[in-house]
């Protein structure tokens, strides 16, 4: 089954463009959670240290399983299922979490200071990936981060707008910083929510078939608009940084984008298994190409750490000050 997999994968990697993969079927099925950002689990997000194998709880999302059975943020996981699990595989750990809805799984974790042992059970269900925060700062300035385009982000994209309309917005930060990309139908949905009547994107195929995205004229957002992106901002979000930025109804801020320009397709086998095959380049509204190059800032800004305040982020106070020079 190895060499199988081998010989699938070798034969994909032959066609020498880094976006097309072949996936065996463990990997399709977690391909398809991802991108469908629903999966069975208890609805925590981890993260591990490099050095030390540590496994944190870095967020556990709202009214989900593991919510409900007591887990909180930055709790440090130690045992799944009564085995020790630090410096063991994350992916690893993870899938042993994950589960069918409906059945049950014990986590022991370190809380606080004294790391004090808690035992909890969860039992699994259907997650939403939290692909959205968002919150209402000073002056009444909106921010969403977008951690990545799924299916479900949408939804949660325009609940977010809806609820900071409500609270009075009077500006709004967009952060795709370290957003990766994802679906070309949901940033496209996301973008009509913002954009006047009019092309949003294009693509093209090898053969130069041109197809268009556009947007309606029922809503468009029109209050100042800033937009954060870094270098590890790739595929849909340059192509929403690239539509707003020529439609000039926000300003980009931040550095260069990553430059993924070209749109890739998965193609179900019918066994279980998927390829992933790149299909079409694609342009922003006034036609420009980012493959290779990525988006230009209007306003740039590299990101400082501050020792001594690491909840500083000098780009977001930089987008903000953008936000409100728009406002004179």
């Amino acid at each position: 089954k190895n060499l199988e997999d081998g010989i699938y994968k070798g034969y994909i990697n032959g066609l020498n463009d880094p976006y097309s993969v072949y996936y065996n079927k463990k990997e399709t099925k977690e391909l398809y959670e991802s991108t469908g950002g629903e999966y069975s689990g208890i609805g925590a997000v981890m993260s591990q240290n490099t050095e030390t194998g540590v496994i944190t709880l870095v967020q556990i999302y709202k009214d989900s399983p593991a919510e409900k059975a007591g887990l909180k943020d930055n709790d440090i996981l130690y045992k799944v299922e009564g085995k020790e699990v630090t410096g063991k595989d994350l992916s690893k750990v993870v899938s042993k979490i994950k589960g069918e809805k409906g059945t049950i799984v014990e986590l022991t974790v370190l809380r606080g200071e004294n790391a004090k042992k808690v035992t909890v059970t969860a039992t699994r269900d259907t997650v939403q990936a939290q692909t959205i925060e968002y919150k209402l700062m000073d002056d009444k300035i909106g921010y969403i981060r977008v951690s990545e385009f799924d299916t479900v982000t949408y939804d949660q994209y325009e609940e977010a707008l809806d609820d900071l309309e409500k609270q009075g917005m009077t500006g709004l930060v967009v952060d795709l910083r370290n957003n990766p990309g994802g679906s070309l139908s949901t940033v496209c949905d996301m973008l009509d929510l913002m954009l006047p009547k009019g092309l949003i994107v294009y693509t093209e195929d090898k053969d130069g078939k041109k197809t268009e995205m556009k947007s309606d004229e029922e809503h468009q957002f029109t209050k100042p608009l800033a937009v954060l992106v870094n270098g590890n901002s790739a595929s849909a979000s340059e192509i929403y940084s690239g539509a707003i930025q020529d439609y000039g109804i926000g300003k980009i801020v931040g550095t260069q984008t990553y430059g993924k320009g070209v749109v890739q397709q998965i193609f179900d086998l019918d066994d279980g298994t998927a390829v992933k095959l790149t299909i079409a380049e694609y342009f922003t509204p006034k036609g420009r190409s980012i493959n290779g190059k990525g988006i230009t800032p209007d306003v740039k800004i590299k990101y400082q750490s501050d020792e001594e305040n690491p909840d500083a982020d000098n780009q977001l106070e930089k987008a903000v000050e953008t936000v409100k020079a728009q406002m004179k």
